[in-house]
């Protein structure tokens, strides 16, 4: 953070991610921070980034955090594993605030827990084949193993409530057979909808095996930040200690996101305002 740049702490936090699955990090944050502001932008007209170009997930990269500044906000909270992994670390340094991905919190707590050295990560097709969280951990430490798996159905299925289906317990047997096979002891959620399948995913992979949620890493590496940075809003000092507003943005089909949101928010999300972000 410059240090030359005045900072509202009443400011919002501004988190965004190619679509909904962002907010169950946006959950995790206002779970330990309640009395923060937040902004949150889904890019539901453009979702999923994975699969493009890195020039376009730049492009879309950038002018999600271009809309979140226009917000006023005093912190960006990237919540797309594919837009951490593939254009975060090149655009942060670009711009006068801090910001924080998704994928460094988990791979540390990963690497930093492991007891027997083998780390499985599962996410999307664009996350596991960017390679950044095996990237990450490498880096804390070389002798580290690490297993990746693309889990594709596994979004579709919190989309849409298969939260406690037969069927989805199932697919989360054969798909995380692979893991068992090669004795993963920490298997990192490494997509923001996997958090809801979290319980399904623990069913299957066993009492032995830790998860690490990335989303809830990123709202603890995201609370030391705004503490460190002396960001956190003043009103956590006062007794009662008031709650927080948070507003939901969106660039295509506000009426759906607001069913799926409240699934992942465990509320409901009625205000949400669509904008053109092709002007950004």
């Amino acid at each position: 953070m410059n240090e030359s740049r005045l900072v509202d702490r009443e400011a919002p936090i501004g988190i965004f991610d190619s679509g909904v699955g962002g907010l169950t990090v946006l959950k995790e944050i206002f779970k330990i921070l309640p009395f923060e502001n937040g902004v949150y932008f889904g890019d539901v007209g453009r979702t999923p980034y994975g699969g493009r170009s890195k020039d376009i997930i730049t492009e879309f990269t950038r002018q999600d955090i271009a809309f979140l500044i226009e917000q006023k906000v005093k912190f960006i909270v990237c919540a797309c594993n594919t837009a951490s992994s593939v254009a975060l670390e090149d655009i942060k340094k670009d711009y006068d605030i801090d910001m924080i991905g998704v994928i460094e919190p988990g791979a540390r707590a990963a690497a930093e827990r492991t007891k027997s050295g083998k780390i499985g990560i599962i996410g999307t097709h664009a996350t596991i084949n960017s390679n950044a969280y095996a990237k990450y951990i490498h880096e804390i430490d070389p002798d580290l193993k690490v297993f990746s798996l693309a889990c594709p159905l596994f979004v579709p299925l919190a989309e849409e409530g298969y939260i406690d289906k037969e069927a989805t317990y199932y697919i989360a047997v054969d798909y995380l057979q692979t893991m068992k096979d090669v004795e993963v002891d920490t298997l990192v959620l490494g997509c923001t909808h996997y958090p809801l399948l979290k319980h399904v995913i623990g069913d299957v992979m066993g009492d032995d095996v830790l998860l690490i949620d990335s989303g809830e890493e990123t709202a603890r590496a995201a609370r030391d930040i705004l503490s460190e940075s002396n960001l956190m809003n003043p009103s956590a000092s006062q007794t009662p200690c008031p709650e927080g507003e948070q507003k939901y943005f969106v660039s295509d089909v506000p009426e759906r996101f607001s069913g799926v949101a409240s699934r992942f928010l465990g509320r409901e999300v009625s205000r949400i305002t669509r904008v053109d972000i092709s002007r950004y």
